[in-house]
């Protein structure tokens, strides 16, 4: 039976989305523009269907406006606005959805002269291809990685931009479940938005109480024969395999229906995806999926009458951007009920405010900002919905810091029964006063307003919770699953070393301070203190950034207190800024042992620091540090009671704890350094302060209140001559072992040691299976084939591919999480040494990247030959090998390099050739390679000697009734002796009628076994 990529993920996924209402569609018969991969019949067609009166002429002139909006190097932002508009004529019926035409390809090659990609199932929405899926087998040792390798290296081929900009987001699965504790997405299903760099790979995890069976439809075997005949995968159709991969709850299928039917898409093509300016260009973002479900909760508890809550998502999460797509889909749901919302975000800070303006203005909004009580006022009094006159969608973002105490707010609004005012409250854990701060002047000043709340850490304390201010929870997303998901980082905690404890106790006792003998806080600013700690700070930054081989993160250092913040600022600016080379700052010989090696410190040195306070500084200072900060300037901040919330800077990689920060404040300042950046896995906390008891107090409150609301083996032969006793009592130990596992459905097996990330544990597996391998050829051997009905040792042999596989994976995370650990040697190895390099001609570099790349093509090319049983195609294998045999790229000379130029462009253009005429062959078979490769046979031995043409219509005839034949009774394959008659008379009455000659009985025979073999390599899942 075929067990691959194909017949695993592929053709179950097909099949799962024509359930979701999409019609399969074969390739052979469609027509599609190749310029743009629009299927312009069913486009025609749909475009029609939707907009009642088009004529031809408008259609034609829609879709020449779509291929020049296709060209724009704006990653796809004009075709966008095109696809999403509402109004005049339109691509997508969005007011019934129902009403557009929805299909699935397989294997559309995506091309633009020599480079090509084809996507394992590509979706269509009025024939235009807007969703692709690539597919993985599971347990792939790559995993989904290497996929994610390919499409960013095909995403940054600008032949390809007209298909970037025309892709509005990409699933990647390999159908395995996902590893919460992985560093990168070996396994799952993830989704990305385009991009021309690097698409970023989301999970998506379905709420609880999603039912899919209102989504799907019942099978239809007849569009799933039509399928596995198109595919050529007829044999796998009654396959136990196949059967379990079509389950709805397989991971691949799970993300399908999550993102792809109907009423999901809908949602995601209207108000999920989103174009932000950022400082690198311009990105298409997609929702993260407790965004979506965020937004899907806020409709139903406006649908129930709730007015007010709380969305208590993790810092890092993306609550702003929440905040900018519900602009949208609120602006939709009150406009059906003839309602124009009004929309504010509210902060408390004057830099939380320019966060905001700045995050609305890059994702397209029109921003308006108030930060005085006046001006406030001033616009609740408006009774209009928006102030600019070009009809944009707005936000205006109000600082409370001045004007929160003030009760003239209140009463103010003059009403617009049109009008729905919506406030997102940003950091709703604040310390507001119920009975005199400016939310309780906001409620009466219009009651009627949403007030939707924004926190990572609510209050949860006994004298005051935020969700008696502002409502009960919304939707919650915390740490874990937000750690669990990749989009935050693990902290660690560093405890200082015990002999710096004892400086500090030494220091405490020549000051001589005892217990409420003096101020604490004198005593952590005084010179003593301060320039040992500070010392430590500087010195273990340093070799933290050497540690990681990177002198871009920086560290914040969280002051006991403002004076403390300043001694430490100013011993820093005294010894080290603006200073030459410092040896002794990073802890080694003042007497560098080599130039490199001083080279190599200067790089780390921590150089520049910032001191921000409540208390000091202008507005204009504070935020000119905190953004040169952002950007690399500054290498350490020394901050007191600022900073510590709402401060997103993705390089902060270190804090220095000097103070223990109490219950939701502690979290806050904590997760400053969990934002994703780079290849990071944690953020590090060096604590001085012990906040470990007070840690884990606000920890358990929070999770409290969520709860409420062995490598391969060789084969051993010395046991060869075992006794049949011995026999049997290895078939019971392999059976033993393998107990708890379903040992006759191979997806089932796949699935349950997936589970499986002791390395231990699967080393023991697989061995059982390679035991079982020993075994059969041992049984075979001396005879004793009794023994063979005992066990499905073919079954087990599958088993063990699956078992080798995931071992393999296993190993490559644990190597991918050592190499740390490699990457720390490997810098304390280079320390003493010297490097020389030296110019050996201007061209190498180009023409070993050419080199590189003829070889790379012309191997895709013999590897993409279904036929290697093809004299040529050996020949020109054979001819390849040769050039590079035992030869290292960086091994051949100069010369060498040209003359294997010109000799690779020869066989490139031969195996090109070569293909060509295959993939004619095929054609002529409906795609199917099997009835190809015997034509070739047929010809190659001469037998029968007639014209192609004859040979190629009895073969057309076999082939059609066979595969019918194969669709009835799949278990004919089970038979080889049956199916090998049922073939013999096809074969003998075609090719009489066809040729109208007798046909001798070894003729017949051959072209038999021929097409026998065929099918049953198939079947068996057998390479041609």
């Amino acid at each position: 039976m075929t067990f691959n990529e194909d017949s695993r993920v592929k053709l179950p996924a097909i099949l799962h989305l024509t359930q979701l209402g999409y019609g399969y569609l074969s390739l052979k018969d469609a027509q599609w523009d190749l310029d743009t991969n629009i299927f312009t019949d069913i486009f025609k067609a749909a475009i029609a269907k939707i907009n009642n009166g088009i004529s031809e002429e408008e259609i034609n002139r829609l879709y020449q406006d779509i291929s020049l909006a296709l060209e724009n190097e704006d990653l796809g932002k004009a075709f966008f606005e095109l696809l999403t508009k509402r109004s005049g004529t339109r691509l997508i019926d969005f007011e019934n959805f129902e009403n557009n035409t929805f299909n699935v390809v397989t294997e559309l090659t995506y091309k633009n002269g020599e480079d090509n990609f084809r996507p394992d199932v590509i979706a269509l929405v009025n024939g235009i291809p807007l969703v692709f899926i690539e597919v993985k087998k599971p347990n792939n040792r790559n995993g989904v990685i290497a996929e994610r390798t390919r499409i960013n290296s095909r995403f940054q081929n600008k032949k390809f931009r007209k298909f970037i900009n025309l892709t509005q987001f990409m699933i990647f699965s390999n159908n395995m479940e996902y590893d919460d504790n992985e560093i990168e997405p070996w396994q799952g299903a993830y989704y990305a938005s385009a991009s021309y760099h690097k698409p970023i790979f989301n999970y998506f995890r379905e709420e609880i109480g999603f039912n899919f069976s209102k989504v799907l439809n019942p099978l239809d075997t007849d569009v799933e024969d039509f399928l596995l005949k198109d595919t050529n995968y007829q044999s796998i159709k009654n396959s136990a395999e196949y059967i379990t991969n079509k389950d709805p709850n397989k991971p691949t299928n799970r993300i399908i229906t999550s993102m792809l039917s109907k009423e999901r898409l809908k949602f995601i093509l209207q108000y999920a995806l989103a174009y932000v300016k950022e400082t690198n260009g311009l990105e298409k973002h997609i929702m993260r999926y407790p965004q979506l479900f965020a937004t899907k909760a806020i409709e139903e508890k406006l649908d129930q009458g709730v007015r007010k809550g709380i969305i208590w998502h993790t810092q890092g999460s993306g609550k702003t951007a929440l905040a900018y797509y519900n602009t949208h889909f609120l602006t939709d749901y009150y406009q059906k009920q003839n309602i124009i919302p009004k929309f504010y975000f509210i902060v408390d800070r004057l830099d939380l405010l320019t966060q905001a303006r700045d995050e609305f203005t890059a994702r397209g909004l029109k921003v308006h900002t108030v930060n005085s009580r006046q001006a406030f006022v001033a616009d609740l009094k408006k009774t209009t919905a928006i102030n600019n006159d070009k009809g944009k969608r707005e936000i205006t973002v109000v600082n409370i810091q001045k004007f929160q105490e003030d009760k003239d707010v209140s009463n103010t609004t003059d009403y617009n029964l049109n009008i729905q005012r919506v406030y997102f409250l940003d950091e709703v854990h604040r310390s507001y006063d119920p009975e005199g701060s400016f939310l309780a002047n906001l409620e009466e000043s219009d009651r009627n307003a949403i007030k939707i709340g924004l926190t990572g850490t609510p209050l949860i304390g006994d004298s005051l919770k935020s969700k008696h201010l502002f409502g009960n929870y919304i939707h919650k997303y915390y740490y874990n699953k937000s750690i669990a998901d990749g989009y935050t980082l693990k902290l660690i905690r560093e405890e200082i070393e015990t002999e710096y404890k004892v400086k500090f106790k030494k220091i405490l006792d020549d000051l001589d301070i005892k217990k409420g003998d003096a101020n604490k806080k004198q005593v952590y600013a005084h010179p003593s203190f301060v320039a040992p700690m500070l010392d430590y700070i500087v010195e273990d930054f340093q070799r933290f950034r050497q540690h990681y081989d990177d002198e871009t993160i920086g560290a914040l250092v969280i002051c006991d207190s403002s004076e403390q913040a300043q001694e430490l600022f100013s011993v820093f600016n005294k010894v080290y800024a603006n200073t030459e080379t410092e040896t002794e700052t990073l802890g080694m010989a003042a007497e560098p042992s080599s130039e490199y090696i001083k080279l190599r410190k200067e790089e780390f040195r921590v150089k520049k620091a910032a001191l921000i306070l409540y208390d000091s500084g202008s507005k204009e200072e504070l935020g000119t540090w905190r953004d040169d900060f952002k950007a690399g300037k500054i290498d350490i901040l020394f901050v007191y009671n600022m900073l510590l919330t709402g401060f997103d800077a993705k390089r902060l990689k270190k804090i220095y704890l000097g103070r223990v920060i109490k219950a939701h404040n502690l979290l806050q300042a904590l997760t400053r350094v969990n934002r994703k950046y780079k290849n990071y896995k944690y953020g590090h906390v060096v604590d001085f302060a012990d906040i470990s008891k007070e840690f884990d107090k606000t920890n358990k409150a929070y999770f409290e209140e969520l709860q409420e609301v062995l490598g391969d083996e060789m084969e051993s032969y010395s046991n060869l001559f075992m006794s049949r006793e011995e026999m049997e009592t290895t078939i019971r130990d392999i059976k033993e072992a393998l107990a708890d596992f379903d040992l006759k459905n191979a997806e089932n097996f796949s699935s349950q040691i997936s589970q499986i990330s002791d390395q231990v544990e699967m080393q023991r597996i697989k061995k059982a299976l390679e035991d079982a391998r020993s075994l059969y050829n041992i049984i075979r051997l001396v005879g004793e084939y009794e023994l063979l009905d005992s066990i499905d040792f073919r079954k087990l042999g599958e088993l063990r591919i699956e078992a080798t596989n995931h071992l393999a994976l296993i190993n490559a995370k644990e190597a991918l999480e050592q190499n740390e650990e490699v990457g720390n040697l490997l810098n304390m190895a280079l320390e003493d040494i010297v490097f020389g390099f030296r110019k050996i001609g201007e061209n190498e570099l180009i023409l070993a990247g050419e080199l590189k790349e003829i070889l790379k093509k012309t191997r895709e090319a013999l590897g993409g030959n279904f036929d290697p049983k093809d004299p040529e195609w050996i020949s020109l294998y054979e001819e390849l090998r040769r050039l590079f045999d035992n030869k290292n790229l960086n091994e051949v000379s100069q010369e060498e390099m040209q003359n294997n130029i010109t000799s690779l462009k020869t066989i490139h253009e031969k195996i090109k050739e070569l293909n060509r005429r295959n993939e004619l062959l095929k054609d002529k078979y409906k795609g199917d390679p099997k009835y190809a490769r015997v034509q070739k046979r047929l010809l190659e031995a001469g037998r029968p000697s007639k014209l192609k043409t004859a040979i190629i219509e009895a073969l057309q005839n076999i082939k059609q009734q066979t595969d019918i034949a194969v669709l009835d009774r799949s278990d004919s394959l089970h038979n080889e002796s049956y199916f090998a008659r049922v073939v013999a008379k096809l074969v003998f009455n075609e090719f009489q009628k066809t040729i109208d000659t007798p046909m001798d009985f070894e003729t017949v025979e051959f072209i038999r076994d021929l097409i026998v073999e065929e099918y049953l390599n198939e079947y068996h899942g057998k390479s041609a």
